[in-house]
């Protein structure tokens, strides 16, 4: 009877082992976790941080069967033995899998690992995020989603990021100051062409001399695979842990998924390219067919409500002289589309303040479709999402756009008991994809736990 072994706690390993025991795996399967707490959907932390969701609502749901340890840092490998070592224990395998996920970049600053100074990966990071006033350094998808979260509870933040404006590499010129004015506009004062230099006691100093009130410094600068465990065991590494199209590593009797995998000579990050790896390779261990993983299209959507944000492909698309391009810009009304076009197949597109058209155009890109002929019905039809003031939307209104998730579907699995965010993504893949319905899921979840309180079990 196979044993298989995870390494890694998070959304990834608990993906996996799910799906083993979905497809009828029988044998023992343990996951031991360096964390401290079970597996949480780590992309919603922004809502933690906002204050609209509560760490436990984060939670994935139980495993039944599967042997989960958690605050269980591994400290090596014995390939030899099929032996994996932590400080108290030893267990054996002979499946391997790694989900280590990635650790976060510290920059080097002076003070930046002194008190009142924290990364954002954890739930424990956000709990170190304190006082009144914040500077977010990091002008990417993690740094404009903690500003604009920290603003929304209150707290006087600042963002800085050396770019022109947020997400500049991603979106281009335009999208990007809209996305700036975006940000101003909820309560952020975005300090654009800046970094931090120094942290010192309740400030920090910027490159041109500016001191910042600070009494937290949250550092948004990017993370990297988590390599270190792979590296001593002698396995295969580059920038992640490197994977064929089996997802195995150069050892055949371990894989690797998620943030510290490197398959098809890149690492690829996010929840929803982690969870398309762990179904694959539970496919691929159970015999079931599809046996080689084929990365997914790269989607980005922001994980924030001042402004409806989505990236499709590769933004160096849109340098490339073979492909035209095709522009949509209203600025006075906030909305921006840019489209990268081989034929009439989208090869890239960034989309600013047009939700009707993220899930449309994300899934013409998946499937490789041509676009209609009339581009801006494309862009500016379909059914409007409800507004997330809106507390009792349609029955057949879509919440999640990327999987085309209804409100009766959501309301149908909250009967069933579902009852958190989580649980909620889980039963119907809603919040899976970019994230970014999160705060409409937890919303109805919160308004229907609201009316079984008060009217007993009421049908939502």
């Amino acid at each position: 009877m196979n044993r298989t072994l995870v390494v890694g706690g998070g959304p990834a390993g608990h993906r996996l082992a799910d799906r083993l025991r979905h497809h009828g795996v029988s044998g023992p399967v343990t996951i031991l976790g360096a964390e401290p707490y079970p597996a949480y959907h780590r992309p919603l932390l922004s809502y933690v941080l906002s204050g609209q969701a509560d760490p436990e609502a984060l939670r994935m749901p139980a495993l039944p069967g599967i042997e989960t340890h958690s605050g269980t840092a591994v400290t090596h490998i014995d390939r030899v033995r099929r032996e994996v070592h932590t400080s108290e224990s030893v267990h054996g395998y002979d499946v391997l899998v790694l989900a280590t996920g990635a650790r976060a970049d510290v920059p080097d600053i002076r003070g930046a690992r002194g008190p009142g100074v924290t990364v954002l990966r954890t739930v424990a990071d956000c709990a170190r995020v304190t006082g009144g006033t914040v500077v977010v350094l990091g002008g990417g998808p993690l740094g404009v989603e903690t500003a604009a979260a920290l603003a929304a509870r209150g707290t006087a933040t600042t963002l800085v990021c050396a770019t022109p404006h947020p997400l500049y590499d991603r979106l281009g010129e335009s999208a990007s100051a809209l996305l700036t004015d975006a940000l101003r506009r909820a309560g952020v004062d975005v300090l654009a062409g800046r970094t931090v230099t120094a942290r010192e006691p309740g400030r920090v100093l910027l490159d041109d001399g500016t001191r910042v009130p600070a009494d937290t410094l949250a550092l948004c600068t990017g993370a990297h695979p988590e390599v270190r465990l792979a590296r001593a065991a002698g396995l295969g590494v580059r920038t992640g842990i490197v994977v064929d199209d089996r997802l195995r590593t150069s050892d055949p009797r371990i894989h690797a998924i998620g943030d510290c995998a490197e398959h098809e000579g890149r690492a690829v990050a996010g929840i929803e390219a982690a969870w398309a790896q762990a179904d694959s390779l539970a496919r691929i261990l159970t015999g079931q067919d599809a046996p080689a993983h084929h990365t997914t299209p790269a989607v980005f959507r922001l994980r924030t409500r001042i402004a409806e944000v989505a990236c499709v492909g590769a933004p160096a698309a849109f340098a490339d002289p073979a492909l035209r391009r095709l522009t949509y810009a209203d600025h006075e009304g906030g909305r921006y589309a840019r489209l990268a076009l081989r034929g009439e197949r989208l090869v890239a597109a960034v989309l600013f303040g047009l939700p009707e058209a993220i899930a449309s155009v994300g899934e013409l890109h998946r499937r490789g479709q041509a676009l209609p002929s009339d581009r801006l019905h494309l862009l500016l039809g379909g059914p409007p999402r409800p507004a997330s003031t809106d507390l009792d939307p349609p029955e057949d209104a879509v919440i999640c756009l990327c999987n085309n998730v209804q409100r009766q579907t959501l309301a149908k699995a909250w009967r069933a008991g579902a009852r958190t965010v989580t649980a909620l993504a889980a039963a119907t893949r809603a919040t899976t994809g970019c994230g970014g319905c999160g705060s409409d899921v937890a919303e109805l979840s919160a308004g229907w736990a609201r009316e079984t309180r008060h009217d007993g079990e009421r049908t939502p």
